[in-house]
């Protein structure tokens, strides 16, 4: 669940490769606690990035080349090792006459993968998802010709998407029967919804950090990185418990009550006056919820499909998990593009320069007025609480009247 449990995310799996290895040699009782142990390197690696993330970012640091060069070989690096075992078993799998060698056509393979089917999920989405979060940027906005054209597209596409899957593809991405499961297309949802919920209040979790607690930029690291690496360890937590009970559903409801009290604590907590044992707490909360959210709902559709389709079950799934969270992702930039820039002008004042409000709202972490200073104060409140009128704290309203 790499990308889940850093989850500038969604979720997702440590990858579906190494997924479909482990489901393919586990039992459905085992999975959950194997695809758990699979986790453990997550235990670590958040910490050490956050530290060579700071190494980047701050002055005399290596630089954000650098940043992008360990990228360059550090994937390769680590992706070796599957793709080296999965060629490895491959040809053994050919010495054995198990797997027979057969030539592909580019037409062929087209078919196997079922281009068009992806071609037409991923433009759907991206059609009307795109618009979304650019409008707000716009002179003029949702009236923009583009805009209103790309997301009536991006709705056509995705209503012919069904019809081509059940009347041209070979070999679908989505079989018509996977719609006809209450179990697959359940937790493709609940994944969905999770992935999106925590990409629309997270996304800019790290900005906020930096901006309204000063946060360095290890700690705001650290912030991040809490709720992922909660995730990896309630996820092997959960993965126990259903090898052990072999049930799942209610650590599914029990996951979603921790979830939810989350993120009712995450808004009460979204001022500046907050201590970080209070903030880290509630991404605690939250990362024991998604943890056993994703580790339970990942092996349900693996049990109403025949073994052979396992990966591409796994794959649906993982599909809707990216969904969900780009739709987050979606939503909190529409959010930001559309109300950031007036709402920095409200609490600004008037005699605000139009040059400040464009350097921040483009480089919110990178242009800000010094910490205690009145704008910076101006700025928090912006950040954290938006709207003014939505304040109910007179304390707080008081303190900003004051400063400001």
């Amino acid at each position: 669940m790499a990308r889940s449990f850093e989850k500038h995310g969604a979720y997702v799996l440590t990858g579906p490769s190494q997924n479909v290895l482990i489901s393919d040699i586990t039992t459905f009782r085992l999975r959950g606690f194997a695809l758990g142990i699979s986790y453990l390197p997550f235990l670590v690696s958040p910490w050490v990035s956050a530290l060579i993330v700071d190494s980047v970012v701050r002055e005399g640091g290596i630089g954000w080349r650098w940043g992008i060069g360990m990228l360059g070989f550090l994937m390769p690096f680590g992706a070796s090792f599957i793709i080296c075992t999965l060629f490895y078993y491959e040809r053994k799998a050919k010495k054995a006459g198990i797997l027979e060698s057969k030539k592909h056509t580019l037409a062929g393979f087209c078919s196997e993968v079922d281009l068009g089917g992806m071609l037409f999920f991923v433009a759907g989405f991206a059609c009307l998802l795109l618009p979304l979060t650019l409008a707000g940027s716009q002179p003029s906005a949702w009236s923009t010709p583009w805009v209103i054209v790309l997301m009536i597209l991006g709705v056509l596409i995705l209503v012919a998407l069904p019809f081509y899957e059940k009347h041209y593809a070979t070999n679908p991405i989505v079989p018509m029967f996977y719609l006809k499961s209450s179990t697959i297309v359940l937790c493709c949802l609940l994944l969905a919804l999770d992935s999106a919920a925590f990409s629309a209040t997270h996304t800019y979790l790290y900005a906020w950090g930096v901006v309204v607690h000063d946060m360095s930029p290890v700690i705001a690291n650290f912030y991040v990185y809490t709720n992922g690496v909660t995730q990896a360890f309630s996820g092997m937590i959960a993965g126990g418990i259903m090898w052990y009970t072999g049930r799942y559903k209610w650590l599914v409801m029990s996951g979603a009550i921790l979830r939810l009290i989350g993120y009712g604590v995450m808004v009460m907590l979204r001022g500046q006056f907050n201590s970080l044992g209070e903030l880290f707490g509630q991404q605690l909360i939250q990362g024991f919820g998604s943890g056993i959210i994703s580790s339970c709902l990942i092996i349900p559709p693996q049990l109403v499909v025949p073994k052979a389709q396992i990966a591409q079950v796994l794959a649906l799934a993982l599909s809707f998990s990216y969904l969900g969270s780009s739709i987050g992702s979606t939503i909190a930039g529409a959010i930001y593009t559309n109300t950031m820039k007036p709402t920095l002008r409200s609490w600004l004042g008037d005699p605000v320069s139009p040059d400040l409000i464009d350097s921040i709202y483009d480089s919110i972490t990178g242009e800000l007025p010094a910490w205690n200073s009145p704008e910076r104060i101006a700025i928090n409140f912006a950040v954290s609480i938006m709207d003014a009128s939505s304040v109910n704290d007179s304390e707080t309203l008081t303190y900003a009247s004051v400063v400001l």
